[in-house]
């Protein structure tokens, strides 16, 4: 017995000092690394962000971390994510190709393709088929709107109680990004979208939780049928359903007469035939993935947080509403026009983006080439991190970095008006592709909502808790919200 222990001790001791990590030369300065496990077990899995603004407190706002023996670059200021991102865009602008998300997206869509010819190719196609369907026009403004009527119908019948948000955010937001994608939306209630959105959830739970840094830092546990396996298995069907809504398409559609994003590619293709482009039937699959994930989590989880500081900001949310009835007035409905005179409105969305911080890491880049970046030396294929979360809390950016006030992008004479470093779609040529969709979508939710009702946090509900469940896109943490009627309230 004694002789098996030092045994593994011996082996143990051997690995620590064979499989050692060397720091690169002149490469930013960070925690001293662990072999196998990089920097895993300096930080609080479930939640590192906290971790991260110490390293960044403790090493500079730009430091090293190891995933396994990958090195990592942190960035953690407003100056050094404007040089690597814009100033030196085509050194940063690469994406790492061996993380989970990246298999499970096989590397596929846009988001998360490698910088280069390819992906240059599918963005431009992206930004022009979004901006045919109307994006920043008032056909995508009348689908929103539409869409929302369906939010109204059902807040109506929910008036006068109590009801979980959560699902009735993300159903909006899946069918607003699904009538882009696919021409059409699904009742509420419908098994699809059900299905959809419990998938695309499960997907988001695990890659927001300690399994996905544990696949990313050790490779060998890939083979095991750990709990991450389930997020493989729910892409599949993912990509059968999608299929599905595909093949409908070319059952259904009249070539170069597009009704939607499919229906534009699936022309694409035909146009692509025989010149070894690297637009594919595959490809589609995984691009509706790409952009119905990305569509749907940071904007119902955005709404999620608006709604949560209104109703504990009730002085906020009567601020609000007296804007929007004196700019509305006999209208039928909010326009996105509307927002240049809603100054204090457009302030509180803004504020809730800047506190909820969605996509507080953004999402990742790599080095294409070797580089510098303030006096460091940063080798080609290195994963860079933007840290988006502290520039939307940094001391010398906001007038009230630390707490939820819309007079942060109010200036002097109670204009809206919008820091430089205000950047939670992130900055550069790889800046969100759906930015201008979420925009209008936040707003003519937020508005109409506001409108229509008065949201109250429950006397039954605890004490309210804005610590965010951390994750790729951060989520409050499940609560309730009452409801009222306007015309109710004013009696």
């Amino acid at each position: 017995m004694l002789g098996s222990l030092i045994l593994v001790w011996a082996c143990i001791f051997f690995v620590f000092l064979f499989v050692r990590i060397q720091r690169l030369k002149n490469f930013p300065p960070g925690p001293p690394p662990v072999p196998l496990f990089g920097n895993l077990l300096h930080v609080n899995m479930a939640n590192p962000l906290k971790d991260f603004e110490q390293f960044a407190e403790k090493y500079g706002n730009i430091f090293s971390f190891y995933t396994g023996s990958k090195p990592t670059v942190f960035l953690n200021s407003f100056d050094v994510i404007k040089e690597a991102l814009v100033t030196k865009a085509q050194d940063f602008s690469g994406r790492p190709q061996d993380f989970m998300i990246n298999h499970l997206t096989e590397n596929k869509g846009v988001i998360l393709a490698d910088y280069g010819p390819h992906w240059k190719d599918h963005r431009r196609f992206a930004l022009m088929t979004l901006r045919n369907f109307g994006l920043g026009k008032q056909s995508m403004e009348e689908k929103i709107l539409g869409e929302v009527s369906h939010l109204v119908a059902d807040l109506d019948k929910n008036a006068g109680g109590t009801m979980n948000p959560q699902k009735m955010f993300h159903n909006v937001a899946s069918n607003v990004i699904g009538l882009v994608l696919f021409g059409s939306r699904f009742d509420y209630s419908n098994e699809l979208l059900q299905h959809y959105v419990q998938f695309i959830t499960e997907i988001s739970k695990i890659l927001n939780g300690p399994w996905n840094m544990i696949y990313d830092t050790l490779p060998l546990l890939r083979i095991l049928p750990l709990p991450f396996k389930k997020a493989f298995d729910n892409v599949q069907k993912l990509k059968t359903m999608n299929l599905s809504l595909i093949n409908e398409h070319m059952r259904t559609r009249v070539p170069g007469e597009p009704r939607d994003f499919i229906d534009c590619y699936l022309d694409e293709l035909d146009k692509r035939k025989n010149d070894g482009s690297t637009f594919s039937e595959d490809q589609l699959i995984m691009y509706i993935l790409d952009l119905h994930f990305a569509g749907t989590d940071t904007t119902s989880n955005t709404l999620l947080s608006a709604f949560l500081y209104l109703m504990n900001y009730p002085e906020v949310q009567a601020k609000c509403q007296k804007e929007i009835d004196e700019v509305l007035e006999s209208k039928d409905h909010a326009s996105y026009e509307d927002r240049h005179n809603m100054p204090y409105t457009m302030a509180v969305i803004h504020e809730v983006q800047r506190v909820a911080s969605t996509v507080p890491l953004s999402v990742f880049h790599c080095t294409t080439r070797d580089t510098t970046l303030m006096g460091y030396n940063i080798p080609k294929g290195t994963v860079i991190i933007p840290n988006l979360s502290t520039v939307l809390k940094e001391e010398g950016q906001w007038k009230f970095p630390h707490e939820f006030n819309p007079a942060n992008f109010l200036n002097e004479q109670g204009q809206f008006e919008k820091p430089e470093a205000f950047i939670p779609f992130s900055t550069g040529p790889r800046v969100c592709l759906g930015e201008g969709l979420a925009r209008m979508e936040l707003f003519l939710v937020f508005v109409t909502l506001l409108r229509r009702f008065q949201f109250v946090w429950p006397k039954d509900g605890g004490e309210p808790d804005y610590t965010p469940v951390y994750g790729i896109t951060m989520s409050p943490k499940p609560y309730r919200m009452h409801i009222r009627h306007r015309e109710t309230v004013k009696q």
